[in-house]
């Protein structure tokens, strides 16, 4: 649709390099740093002008704005460092739109790509678990080899509590053994499994052998310690990366600390504006920290005064809490959209329905879905389940970046056990892999008197850890058929299928909807995925 705007020939060229046209009523801004985008859409929400009339007046034209200086159009170094020094210049400017213009929502309005590299495995659950706003994606433990050594020793995160500590050699010991570990049973992993399943004739030798290296690592990530450097990379807006590095800001790990400081330097260069209050001398953040610490002293305090006894160390998947009356809610949810009754008389009509109704109605509406792909409306939302759920680290590192869900975990320990892969344990390499999982143990119980929050550190990923997952059922379906696919991993496939098991023992009418669930079990699981990359790659496969 053509726009009522008129723009002049020169406002045209002004315009042309920010936004994708300037005569129609839909367009995408473009080259605007996020600062700016963010203020202009803050700015937006209370005038009647359009977007790119206000991108004009109030930015372009502004001199205030130093919008010049600020959107770089040159990629030089003296550029960007005047770049730099004209947002400092700027920043009250911008300050005063978005604290005058807008609410906490403005600072969803920008965003950055941040990347951390070199954390440790351990820090990088803490910043996921914030999951709204952020998108991130962390190396795989599957497909990467971390045998390597850099400077003549293995990435992992040199803690410095503990190194200042009398377990410092205890600390630097146990990492290096199960490194150790880890790389010396690459080689004769790789040959087992290749043992295990031969190469068959007309099995692409790439996807094989790709297939067949993941299978190795995967069968391994259980030795490596949750000290374990990485590098992730995090996409979010200001108003993500504000409360992030806030939270950070108050961890008891050091290293959490360090991330936080690092990160707001790093995107004060980029959207200051939005993550302004998370400073740490900023009202708002040791207004944040107060309340903060006051909570986590009383939860710590009564903790301590009822709670005792040792833990079951059964692991699985427990359904602990879910809707008794979930299908009439369904149905009600289902068809709200489409009356004008209330939803109190949709339940009690619902309630009174007769079952077969019930049964056929919700049979034809799963009916529908010919993949997994196809997700129902949000009447699915209206039903929760609540689990409680012993597994691995290493699987766990999957499951938690789900994020339309609650999830809280305890500390990482060595208290509930490990896993050990039926490949391994009927292997010539199982007393090893045993051997480093008690050695692990050990020091970690040395080091847990003095740092139980830092003892986290040796941990081994194939020890397990205890989460609660609170989740409705639309994003049930979609974690379970997504995590029980064939070229899963195997822990977490099992985790998927057991839920699916739970659902369909509490409500064996709405497990129709989890059709696409995969309750087969796999050997080489991700060898059909890679066959399919190759064909890909390769149309004469």
């Amino acid at each position: 649709m053509k726009t009522h705007e008129n723009f002049t020939s020169e406002e045209q060229a002004l315009l042309s390099r920010y936004v994708t046209n300037t005569d129609k009523t839909i367009f995408v801004l473009t080259n605007l740093p996020e600062v700016i985008k963010g203020a202009l859409f803050s700015r937006y929400s209370r005038s009647t002008l359009g977007l790119r009339q206000l991108l004009l007046r109030e930015f372009i034209q502004n001199e205030e704005s130093e919008f010049h200086a600020i959107q770089g159009t040159q990629s030089s170094d003296k550029s960007q460092e005047q770049s730099i020094l004209a947002i400092e210049r700027a920043q009250n400017f911008y300050d005063r739109i978005l604290d005058g213009y807008g609410d906490d929502s403005i600072g969803e309005l920008g965003g950055a790509h941040l990347a951390l590299e070199n954390i440790s495995i351990l820090a990088t659950k803490i910043i996921e678990d914030c999951r709204i706003g952020g998108s991130p994606l962390e190396k795989s433990t599957r497909y990467v080899d971390f045998s390597q050594k850099v400077n003549g020793d293995y990435l992992f995160y040199k803690n410095s509590r503990l190194l200042e500590s009398h377990h410092k050699d205890r600390y630097l010991e146990i990492n290096r053994y199960l490194f150790d570990t880890y790389t010396s049973m690459i080689e004769p992993v790789t040959k087992f499994v290749e043992y295990l399943m031969p190469h068959t004739e007309g099995v692409n030798d790439a996807a094989y052998k790709r297939s067949v290296k993941a299978k190795a690592l995967d069968l391994l990530r259980g030795l490596l310690p949750a000290s374990t450097m990485t590098n992730m990379g995090v996409y979010g807006n200001g108003r993500f990366f504000e409360t992030l590095i806030s939270k950070m800001h108050v961890q008891e790990i050091g290293e959490l600390q360090h991330i936080g400081q690092d990160c707001f330097e790093e995107l004060s260069k980029v959207i200051p504006s939005f993550i302004r209050r998370s400073h740490p001398e900023h009202r708002h953040f040791k207004n944040f920290q107060e309340f903060f610490l006051k909570n986590r002293t009383l939860i710590k305090s009564s903790c301590n005064r009822y709670l005792s006894g040792k833990p079951t160390t059964t692991s699985g998947v427990q359904l602990v809490d879910y809707d008794t009356d979930a299908e009439n809610k369904l149905l009600t949810a289902l068809l709200y959209p489409h009356t004008e009754l209330s939803m109190t008389q949709l339940m009690e009509i619902m309630r009174k329905l007769p079952l077969s109704e019930k049964v056929a109605l919700i049979d034809q509406h799963a009916n529908l879905r010919e993949h997994r792909r196809h997700k129902p409306g949000r009447a699915l939302e209206q039903i929760f389940y609540t689990f409680d759920i012993v597994g691995d680290y290493g699987m766990y590192r999957d499951l938690q970046r789900h994020r339309m869900l609650t999830q809280e975990r305890q500390l990482l320990s060595t208290h509930l056990g490990y896993i050990t892969p039926p490949e391994i344990e009927h292997s010539r390499m199982a007393p090893k892999y045993h051997e480093a999982m008690s050695k692990a143990a050990e020091v970690y119980e040395k080091i847990a008197e003095d740092f139980p929050v830092d003892a986290q550190y040796v941990v081994p990923l194939a020890y397990n850890i205890r989460w609660f997952m609170h989740i409705n059922l639309r994003s049930l379906m979609w974690l379970v058929e997504l995590r029980s696919t064939p070229q899963g991993h195997e822990s977490y496939r099992k985790i998927a299928q057991s839920m699916y098991h739970e659902i369909e023992r509490a409500h064996p009418l709405l497990i129709k909807y989890l059709k696409f669930t995969d309750l087969k079990e796999y050997t080489l699981g991700r060898l059909d995925s890679e066959i399919r990359q190759e064909q890909k790659n390769d149309p004469g496969l």
